[in-house]
């Protein structure tokens, strides 16, 4: 069971599983998950675009690829309504060659406060939350072919995922600091720093308080 497993591939220094090395022994039942009709399409798609055009055309082609690939007719965007010049620009790049169907995060205009949700601001008696159960079951109820996320917030990206009939790839990872580049938190000494000793603050807070 994979609860019984030492899933820590990310500290492992060899990484011989790039030469075949089956470190958990399961090779045989993964092998089986790809027998299946839907993921074995999306995944030989997948695979394709890697192929074709390792290295050599930025996310947003290689979406467009993958579509063409997966033979698409109808893609679905669901944005941010912080990214909606982003999101205009897309779809009019993707109607191209698509029938595109577009949905904001904020659809339906549902107000926090239906639901005791935290708010961005106490001042605000009616802000308007997101809907990402909503977005998803609109580009289901419209029979989209794939969706694509542009942008939605952590988590509410996750709701979406769960909702969504049609498979989704994500264009636009939402990141109000860094300018929608969450590896920038990685790549800069100063932030990397910071959350490492965060980290270790809340661990030692959170050992304390059970102790």
């Amino acid at each position: 069971m994979a609860e019984h497993l030492a899933l820590r591939c990310a500290s492992c220094e060899k990484k011989d599983c790039r030469n075949g090395k089956d470190c958990f022994g399961r090779a045989d039942r993964d092998n089986k998950i790809y027998e299946d009709e839907n993921i074995s399409r999306l995944h030989r798609a997948a695979s394709a675009i890697e192929a074709r055009y390792y290295c050599k055309e930025p996310r947003l082609r290689e979406v467009i690829l993958l579509a063409r690939e997966l033979c698409c007719h109808k893609i679905g965007l669901a944005f941010c309504v912080g990214l909606e010049s982003e999101a205009k620009i897309v779809a009019d790049i993707l109607s191209q060659e698509f029938e595109v169907v577009s949905v904001c995060c904020k659809v339906c205009g549902i107000v926090k406060s239906d639901f005791n949700l935290e708010q961005i601001s106490s001042e605000n008696s009616k802000e308007v939350m997101c809907n990402p159960a909503g977005q998803a079951e609109l580009l289901n109820e419209s029979g989209t072919d794939l969706n694509i996320l542009c942008g939605l917030c952590v988590g509410h990206d996750a709701v979406f995922s769960m909702m969504s009939k049609a498979p989704v790839t994500t264009l636009i990872a939402k990141d109000r600091v860094l300018a929608h580049n969450p590896v920038g938190a990685i790549y800069s000494n100063y932030i990397r720093k910071r959350m490492l000793v965060d980290g270790e603050s809340y661990q030692k807070e959170k050992e304390a308080s059970v102790g």
